[in-house]
Parts: C-alpha cells; sequence; structure tokens
C-alpha cells in the first residue's frame, strides 16, 4: 500500500501544482485583458505619476536613438509589476532602423576617437552630474518599471554616476608600459587603443547600473556605445538614453556616440552576428549568454559575458552569528531574489544549523512587503508572471526531491507578481534543484560537516560568480581565497555574495560567462593591445641574437 502512494502522492502534487498555475495564468489573462480595453489608463497619465514626465516620458515613446529619436518597429506596453498596471508604450526598432544605427554609430566614432582621453572623461564627468540631477525620479522609475524597491532604485542610478566618477580618473590613467628591449638603441612599449562599437545588451534587473559600468568605462576608453535593453524595462532605457543625449548634444558632439535600439531577440541576434560590433557585452542567463557567445565567436568577434549565478554563503561553527543573519536576509530577499548575485545556498556547519535557521526564518517574517515606491517597503514583487511561475515550479520540484519549506511558499493574495521569500531545508546538496538557478527568492538551506565538503559543495554548480564565508579562522580565510578555495569571480568573507563595489572587477567564471565590468583593470576588455618596437638607431639587430646576413 505504502509502496504505491508515493508515485500517486507526487501525482496528485503535481496536479495541484498545475491547477495553481492554470488559476495564476486565468489571473493574469484577466488582469491585461482588462488593460488592454482600457489603455487610456495608462499610469502616466494620473497625477500620481505626472513625475514620469520630469524625464521627458510620455504615453507613446520612440524606442531608437541614433543622434535623432525614431522608431517603427512593434509597440511594446511596459507593466508595473507592483499591481500588473500598463505605464506607458515604447516603439521598438525595426532590423532597418537598426542598420541606420549601427551606420550612424560607426561615422560618430571617428569624431570620438580623436578626442584626448581626459576630454572624454570631462563629458563622462557631464554626464554623471546628469544623473544625478535626476537621481530620484529615475531611481523611482526604476522601482515602477522592473520593481525593485525605491531604495535599490536609487542605488542603482548611484552605481553609474560612482562609475562615471571613476571613469574620469581613468581617462587620465590609461595606458601601457614602456618596456625594456634586449636590443640596443629600440624602444618597446604597448599601446592600447579603442576597440570601435561597444554593443550593450542588458537585462531586467538592473536596468540602469549595467548599462552604466559599460557605456561609462567604454566611453572613456574612446569607444562609441549601442544599447539595447531589456524589452520589460524599455522606458528605463528610453529615460537613461534622454540624460545622456542631451549630454552629447550641449557639447556638440554626435548624439550617435551613444545610441539605444529598443527590442527584442531579433535586434540581439543582429548585434551578435554582427562584425561591425567590435565588442559585444552581454548580461542575461546562462542559456541565452552561450547562444549569443558562439554567434559573436562564429565571426572571430569579442564578447564580455556576465551570465547567472548560483551563489553560496558559507557559515562555520566559529562564525558571528549576528553578522550571518542580516547578510543572509539581505542577500536572498534582497530584490526579491533577482540579483545575479542573490545567495541561494545557504550552507550552515551541523553545529549551528538549527539556530541560523531559526533565526534566518524569523527575520523573513519579518521582512516588510509592499509598494516598491513605498521608502518602508523592503520586499516588493517579481518582475513578470512566468516568474511567478517558475516560482511554484520550483517550490515543488524542491518538495519532490526531499525538501523541506519552512517558510513562506505561496503566491500572494494582491495585485501584482508577488511571492513570499522562501526558505527551504532538508535537501541534498547535489539535489538537482539546488543546481538550477531559480531568479527568485528561494533559500535553499544546506547542513555540512567539514571545511572540505563545503568548499567542495560551493564549487560544483556550473556558475562561479559570487561567494562568501563567515568565520574568526584566519588560515581557513586563506584558504577559501586561495587556489584550492572558492572558484568564483567574487570571493567574499564575513559580508554577503551581494552588493559589490564599483571599485573592483565584477564577474564570474564558468557558466558565469568569465566577463569583468567596472572597477579594477576591466577597462582592458573595452580596448585593443598592440606591441610596438620603435628602432631609433642606425643598426638592425634581431631579436634573440639571431644572424641573417
Amino acid at each position: 500500500m505504502h509502496g504505491g502512494s508515493a508515485p500517486m502522492q507526487r501525482c496528485l502534487t503535481l496536479t495541484l501544482a498545475w491547477h495553481s498555475r492554470l488559476l495564476l495564468r486565468k489571473k493574469f489573462a484577466s488582469v491585461r485583458c482588462h488593460q488592454s480595453a482600457a489603455m487610456s489608463s495608462l499610469l502616466i497619465n494620473q497625477p500620481k505619476y505626472s513625475w514620469l514626465k520630469e524625464l521627458g516620458l510620455s504615453e507613446d515613446n520612440l524606442g531608437v536613438y541614433n543622434g535623432s529619436w525614431g522608431g517603427s518597429g512593434e509597440v511594446v506596453t511596459s507593466y508595473c509589476p507592483a499591481n500588473n498596471e500598463p505605464i506607458a508604450r515604447v516603439t521598438q526598432a525595426t532590423l532597418a532602423e537598426y542598420e541606420e544605427t549601427v551606420q550612424k554609430a560607426r561615422e560618430a566614432w571617428k569624431v570620438w576617437a580623436d578626442i584626448p582621453a581626459p576630454k572624454r572623461g570631462e563629458i563622462v564627468r557631464q554626464i554623471g552630474d546628469a544623473l544625478r540631477k535626476k537621481i530620484k525620479v529615475l531611481g523611482s522609475l526604476v522601482s515602477l518599471e522592473m520593481g525593485k524597491i525605491y531604495v535599490e532604485g536609487v542605488g542603482e542610478v548611484q552605481e553609474y554616476v560612482d562609475v562615471c566618477d571613476y571613469a574620469v580618473g581613468l581617462s587620465r590613467m590609461i595606458g601601457g608600459p614602456i618596456l625594456p628591449s634586449e636590443r640596443p638603441g629600440h624602444a618597446l612599449l604597448e599601446q592600447w587603443n579603442p576597440v570601435g562599437l561597444v554593443g550593450i545588451i542588458t537585462a531586467f534587473n538592473f536596468p540602469v547600473a549595467v548599462y552604466g559600468w559599460n557605456n561609462a568605462i567604454a566611453l572613456t576608453c574612446g569607444n562609441v556605445c549601442l544599447w539595447k535593453g531589456a524589452p520589460t524595462t524599455p522606458l528605463t532605457s528610453v529615460a537613461v538614453t534622454k540624460i545622456v543625449a542631451e549630454v552629447l548634444e550641449q557639447n556638440n558632439l554626435p548624439g550617435a556616440i551613444c545610441s539605444m535600439t529598443c527590442g527584442g531577440a531579433d535586434i540581439g541576434t543582429a548585434m551578435a552576428k554582427d562584425e561591425r560590433v567590435d565588442l559585444l557585452s552581454f548580461t542575461g542567463s546562462t542559456h541565452v549568454g552561450k547562444l549569443v557567445a558562439m554567434m559573436v565567436q562564429e565571426r572571430f568577434g569579442r564578447k564580455l559575458l556576465e551570465l547567472g549565478g548560483n551563489n553560496a554563503i558559507i557559515v562555520f561553527e566559529d562564525a558571528d552569528l549576528n553578522l550571518v543573519v542580516p547578510s543572509a536576509v539581505f542577500a536572498s530577499v534582497g530584490t526579491a531574489g533577482q540579483r545575479c548575485t542573490t545567495t541561494r545556498r545557504l550552507m550552515l556547519h551541523e553545529s549551528v544549523h538549527d539556530k541560523v535557521v531559526e533565526r534566518v526564518a524569523k527575520a523573513y517574517k519579518q521582512v516588510r512587503i509592499g509598494d516598491p515606491w513605498d521608502p518602508s517597503t523592503l520586499y516588493g514583487p517579481l518582475h513578470t508572471i512566468q516568474a511567478v511561475e517558475q516560482y511554484l515550479a520550483a517550490i515543488e520540484q524542491a518538495k519532490q526531491q526531499g525538501g523541506t519549506v519552512v517558510c513562506g511558499g505561496k503566491v500572494m493574495d494582491r495585485p501584482g507578481n508577488y511571492v513570499e521569500p522562501t526558505i527551504i531545508t532538508g535537501l541534498p546538496h547535489d539535489a538537482p534543484i539546488v543546481h538550477t538557478e531559480t531568479f527568485v527568492p528561494i533559500l535553499y538551506v544546506l547542513k555540512f560537516n567539514t571545511e572540505e565538503e563545503a568548499f567542495a559543495w560551493n564549487n560544483e554548480v556550473k556558475q562561479g560568480l559570487s561567494s562568501s564565508i563567515f568565520t574568526k579562522d584566519l588560515g581557513r580565510v586563506f584558504r577559501w581565497m586561495g587556489p584550492k578555495g572558492s572558484d568564483c569571480g567574487i570571493v567574499n568573507v564575513n559580508i554577503p555574495t551581494s552588493g559589490a563595489e564599483i571599485g573592483g572587477a565584477f564577474g564570474g567564471e564558468k557558466h558565469t560567462g568569465g566577463g569583468r565590468e567596472s572597477g579594477s583593470d576591466s577597462w582592458k576588455q573595452y580596448m585593443r593591445r598592440s606591441t610596438c618596437t620603435i628602432n631609433y638607431s642606425k643598426d638592425l639587430p634581431l631579436a634573440q641574437g639571431i644572424k641573417f646576413e
């Protein structure tokens, strides 16, 4: 009897999950039906959201910029994830408009490349200042359109501002070494030049900052940019481009230096296959990133990939739990689990496991959930209806694979794409769902025994973005940072996996893509290096002492 009940139970669970998703679809379908029937109720027309007009937005917005505004492709409506109401519309680029934009950007490069780097830095400084003036209103738009809380929306614009400041300093520092030549009367040096046109494809979760990291550094290095933002955050792309375009125009520079083409997979594919795009910076899922990488490699192009993460916090027996609990909560619940650096696996030493689970679960229940633009809210909605479905599917799979839901696990009964932040315990470290990056607020708690085990579990997933340990053991800290420690691009100690500073290089290994953006020497990805040998003598000695007479 018991042997037959498990499959039946599983079948029942799947049926219930299917029904809940069906109800979910019906709920949201009726919402969308109502919306399309009443497009006059666009949020931008409501007095409460009149601030959107301060960003130059209107009911209908053009989604192509190349020195002038245009767009005659598909019209997309942007929805607010907190209530699934339409905000405004954007007309995307056609492939013909993409072609025109690439040509204009290449022409603009001829002007931009001739401007000395420190003078380019001055333009970037002005872009940073222009963003500062609009930081609150732009942060509010990110909150409204993406769904992250207001302080994170403002913080994202602040990142762009900070990278502009960083890039201004860089504009007087980039360059290569003069190396000792083995030949008398010869100079050996490195010359760094811009690659040309940098294509930037960004994701919905950081619709301002990721473009900012790429844009500010690429401009300082002497490149022009072509941006395709996420199809679900087009208003943010338009608003940012308006701010940048105004600075270029005030300086009598071609607007096409910072071009934009809103669009879907057709524009993204065109950029990946286009030999005129000298570097393609892509931020998004590992699945799409792999397709993009193969298209770029096919033409021997240059790529910069920022893909998924399956990030772990490891808590040892000597950890300061007063640091662990807020770190785990911030890194797993922040942005509703939709950061590439979100903590998805919390590995706890068996001696502290139960205590930490109890404290983290208690903290989860105190997280203030609400409208993302309300300053007191700490947790907003998921970005799309599809993400809600992925959340439900992941919870069902976790249960089937032996997990126990300690906290959360349900879709919230309120407008918008809200789900409960969820903690699941009891899964094996190598359960398929634990090894799957699901872009939702689900935290898998794993129990470990030894340091060797914990480090191995950290490294056994496909991605290698961010990782963190909590310990007071100095030897362990250096083992963690060393060759047999974390294999990630971000290796932290006593801080969360998320919330990176701009001064370091950001990116990860393995299926995360290997790219680096923002600080340190990430600027090198946006330039090409030439090794130059100059003979200023009257002789012609050959290297390695070769005689050819």
